[in-house]
């Protein structure tokens, strides 16, 4: 596996989440946009749209929890490898970031830190499933990221309810790597 993608997270602070084709069209355009997490889609429309983004010379990461008639069982990921073009995949499911790597995929291992227990789960799965990448959601929580990212023995993304640049700059100050965000506005920061 090459080093784009960490290269990319590493030199571009913001990621484009997709959940509709209206804000694929507008991240493709972008050129700071250099990864693009795609947050919609079923199983018969997920090969054109990261087609779409390949075309675009842009890094295709699909969450895989949200594509439409795929299940949270291996064979998922072997889908999506097997019909499409994608760089990686995002999850909240240890086994399927397993399977991606046996695959040769890029993974996210996405948190979502509503209490202490989820918060442990972070560095248990870091060491039990090793994700390329770990991804914490609600994103603005800088005294969170600061302790996470401290910890944790890959980048960290912040994600989920990023609105601005100051948030932006508190979690990347904090030890983020780089933030994802649906709000098209912190797109272009």
């Amino acid at each position: 596996m090459d080093i784009r993608f960490y290269e990319e997270i590493e030199s571009n602070p913001v990621i484009a989440a997709v959940k509709d084709m209206d804000g694929l069209q507008k991240a493709i355009k972008i050129d700071s946009i250099r990864i693009i997490f795609i947050l919609f889609g079923d199983v018969c429309n997920i090969t054109d749209i990261v087609d779409l983004i390949k075309e675009n010379k842009k890094i295709a990461m699909i969450h895989i929890d949200l594509i439409g008639g795929l299940s949270s069982k291996d064979i998922a990921v072997d889908f999506i490898k097997k019909n499409t073009k994608t760089d990686g995949i995002i999850t909240t499911k240890p086994n399927l970031v397993k399977r991606a790597k046996e695959l040769s995929l890029y993974t996210v291992l996405r948190f979502f830190l509503i209490d202490s227990m989820a918060l442990e789960n972070v560095f248990k799965y870091q060491n039990n499933v090793k994700p390329d990448v770990i991804e914490v959601l609600p994103g603005v929580m800088p005294k969170i990221i600061k302790k996470i990212s401290k910890q944790l023995k890959c980048p960290l993304i912040a994600g989920g309810l990023i609105t601005d640049k100051e948030d932006i700059i508190e979690v990347l100050s904090a030890g983020a790597v780089c933030v994802s965000s649906t709000n098209q506005n912190t797109w272009l920061m």
